[in-house]
């Protein structure tokens, strides 16, 4: 592969499984979801800490970055490739790898937290918000409307620039950080690749 990050269907991706190191950045609440076989969790805000280990596994063979939907590792794999490391991206994250069929690996349910995709936490506080917004400016002032316009707002914004900043502050939750022991086992995990 080369520094620009490639993009890998789910199809090619599920026959190159076996020599692939899997990354998925998505938030450990995420990963807990579903993911796909062998992959490790090393979340989008802690991807900098993990450029030692993730370049010896780029090292000892190709590196594929995996998010729910494609857009946070095309973040990622732009990262990597600021820093010489070479990766590819699911085309369509794990969502289009489970609608095509494949197996998501989900973690025994005492061993980690299981929680939504940060999709669906976004979609659930910005609804809850709006219709606050509404219920408050109907019960107590009208200018409590402009809570939900704002994140009317909010949203159109996220969707032209293809950032979600409700999805980072909810991804500062203690449910969607990693815990320190299950970063570093990640870490290590890369190290032994």
């Amino acid at each position: 592969m080369t520094n620009t990050p490639v993009a890998l269907a789910a199809a090619q991706a599920r026959t190159r499984l076996h020599e692939l190191t899997v990354i998925d950045v998505r938030t450990p609440g995420e990963y807990a979801s579903g993911h796909l076989p062998g992959a490790v969790n090393v979340p989008l805000d802690h991807l900098r800490r993990a450029l030692p280990e993730i370049r010896h596994a780029a090292e000892r063979g190709d590196v594929l970055v995996v998010c729910a939907s494609g857009a946070r590792s095309e973040n990622a794999c732009r990262l990597l490739a600021e820093h010489g490391i070479p990766t590819a991206t699911l085309t369509g994250g794990t969502a289009a790898w489970a609608s095509d069929g494949h197996d998501l690996h989900t973690p025994a349910a005492c061993d980690t937290r299981s929680g939504w995709s940060m999709e669906r936490q976004v979609r659930f506080t910005a609804g809850a918000i709006v219709l606050l917004g509404l219920a408050l400016g109907f019960l107590v002032h009208p200018a409590f409307q402009l809570l939900a316009a704002g994140i009317a707002g909010g949203l159109v914004f996220s969707a032209l620039t293809d950032t979600c900043g409700m999805a980072v502050v909810l991804g500062k939750l203690p449910h969607n950080r990693p815990r320190a022991a299950d970063l570093d086992a990640a870490l290590a995990e890369l190290r032994g690749r």
